[in-house]
């Protein structure tokens, strides 16, 4: 199971529920790929602008550079099945938001900043129309970042650049020690992302599985600045082999041992 030389790969891993930025690719090729979809504007929805309850809203002709920080919210049920400003059905389980002024369809990052975590999602309609909401998020969007407890939340949104990739193969292999023993820490690395969305799901994932010990650490390399998540610090080989073969148990499949670097 463990050889005395490991390698140090940029993960595959299949994350569930999201629409897209999940890297894609070959499993075993060593290499991470994470797209963000092209897209044209709708038909529907894109009015230069529009009236709602008496006020005016200015749709943008693009999203290029747009940050916003503001209340989000989330909607759910009740809309569930029912046509969006764009067209589309709405699906409550979808990664989805309703935005005022974005162009649709447009990409954002939406990050909860009271706890940290984010989730990419599809603006493809129109709202919140209540005073001092910035953003309406579907309700798993809503509920991957925290949101669908309290029902609102403090949040950063930042449009994401059509069509980006980030393609990284495996750069390096680190030889483990002889005997590595105090002093020496060890990691179990379950993924490694260009997108820090990524990381943060796949981490988010791990504590749902009631993995306790979770971080993830930045690498900067000359391709660009990378997320890896990992467990650790360990300093006993054998704790780290049952760590493994419980990941990979609870379906954590890419589970490697890592030396700190």
């Amino acid at each position: 199971m463990f050889r005395r030389s490991i390698v140090i790969g940029y993960i595959v891993v299949s994350l569930s529920a999201c629409t897209f930025g999940v890297p894609i690719g070959d499993r075993g090729s060593g290499v991470e790929v994470n797209r963000v979809p092209h897209t044209s504007k709708s038909k529907n929805g894109n009015p230069s602008s529009y009236v709602v309850a008496g006020k005016r809203y200015y749709v943008l002709n693009n999203a290029d550079g747009f940050k916003q920080r503001g209340i989000a919210s989330w909607y759910g049920k009740k809309f569930h099945g029912r046509k969006t400003s764009s067209g589309e059905v709405y699906n409550m389980y979808a990664m989805t938001a309703a935005h005022k002024t974005l162009p649709i369809p447009v990409y954002v990052r939406v990050k909860n900043l009271s706890n940290g975590r984010s989730v990419i999602v599809k603006v493809n309609d129109r709202g919140p129309f209540v005073e001092g909401r910035v953003i309406d998020l579907s309700y798993s969007a809503a509920q991957k970042i925290g949101i669908t407890g309290p029902g609102t939340a403090r949040v950063e949104i930042a449009a994401l650049r059509q069509g980006r990739i980030n393609t990284v193969s495996v750069v390096r292999s680190i030889p483990l020690p002889d005997d590595p023993g105090e002093g020496v820490p060890l990691f179990i690395q379950v993924g490694s992302f260009g997108l820090e969305f990524n990381a943060m799901n796949l981490m988010r994932e791990l504590q749902d599985a009631n993995e306790r010990a979770v971080l993830i650490s930045e690498l900067k390399t000359s391709s660009g600045l990378f997320f890896r998540v990992r467990l650790g610090p360990l300093y006993d080989i054998d704790e780290a082999n049952a760590i493994i073969r419980r990941l990979k148990g609870k379906g954590f499949v890419t589970a490697r041992i890592v030396v700190k670097d």
